[in-house]
């Protein structure tokens, strides 16, 4: 399948705000995040569920799902940021019509529970999406970090060559490596397991996660590696942030046997991450690992 790279975002366009995963936790975050795209040149428009809630939950599964085709079928609308993460994603996948994204490509954005839905738009209409900021957590939150909005409408409204640096020195096996880019957060990922999920092309896996311990690490690195085609064409592993770990030491050691055995390059520590401080990665792009740098060609 050939990818679909979206067109850039421009002053003056309109963003739509969309409730995939967890219902709303904040009125005033969201009404901040909406201002700061405003105060930044841009439109906005809001799906009509952002107020819904079951249990913690955006409302009902098919008006997720109806309000999500909504705003990729809208021509007026040109890139959706998703209102928060949590849970939800992984109950749309097999409902969505990935023929309507793939004919109405556009900016998608989210991470953590939205690795989901990058993930699937990817394999299943070739569209590349972005692991970045969202509005809750992000643009609406009173600690949201200037540099890493900066970054964000950097990579969404310019073509470049992205080199990205590790933060701090983490595991490195001074490796080079190509492929798209592919992962997110890695518990949602093997939630995808069972499913046509992996990309055909080669690719760099990055992988953040939060709050779990080193044995799930272990436990989902596993799962993923006994999967043929995942070993076929993973070729290396960048390394974001894996938040609340009580032994980094544990953790580095399932990294390096992660990496031995399927002998692949490895690059950390990056801010893929759900702390504030983060940056946007184009989900699907042409990248590599090469002389201690993350690059990626979103272009």
């Amino acid at each position: 399948m050939n990818l679909i790279k979206p067109k850039k975002l421009k002053k003056g366009d309109t963003i739509g705000i969309v409730a995939t995963s967890g219902n709303l936790k904040s009125e005033e975050a969201l009404k901040k995040a909406v201002s700061y795209f405003e105060n930044r040149g841009f439109n906005v428009v809001l799906a009509e569920n952002l107020h819904d809630k079951k249990r913690y939950l955006a409302g009902e599964d098919n008006v997720k799902i109806e309000q999500l085709h909504k705003m990729f079928f809208d021509k007026n609308i040109d890139a959706i940021f998703c209102m928060r993460g949590g849970y939800g994603a992984i109950r749309l996948i097999n409902k969505i019509d990935y023929d309507l994204i793939r004919n109405n490509s556009k900016i998608f954005i989210g991470y953590s529970d939205i690795t989901a839905l990058s993930a699937m738009f990817l394999k299943k209409s070739g569209l590349i999406t972005y692991s970045g900021p969202m509005c809750l957590g992000d643009f609406g939150s009173d600690e949201g970090d200037s540099e890493t909005f900066e970054n964000c409408f950097e990579v969404l409204m310019n073509d470049n060559v992205l080199e990205y640096l590790p933060f701090e020195k983490g595991l490195s096996n001074n490796k080079n490596a190509k492929g798209i880019t592919f992962g997110g957060n890695l518990s949602t990922v093997v939630l995808l397991c069972g499913l046509d999920f992996i990309p055909d092309e080669n690719f760099i896996f990055f992988i953040e996660d939060l709050n779990e311990p080193v044995y799930k690490i272990d436990k989902c690195l596993a799962q993923l590696s006994n999967i043929p085609k995942f070993r076929q064409n993973i070729k290396g592993l960048v390394l974001g942030e894996f938040l609340d770990v009580e032994n980094k030491d544990e953790l580095n050691e399932v990294f390096e046997e992660f990496v031995s055995d399927l002998n692949i390059a490895v690059l950390g520590d990056f801010r893929i991450t759900h702390n504030k401080k983060k940056i946007t990665v184009p989900y699907g792009a042409n990248s590599e690992i090469k002389d201690g740098k993350f690059i990626i060609y979103n272009k």
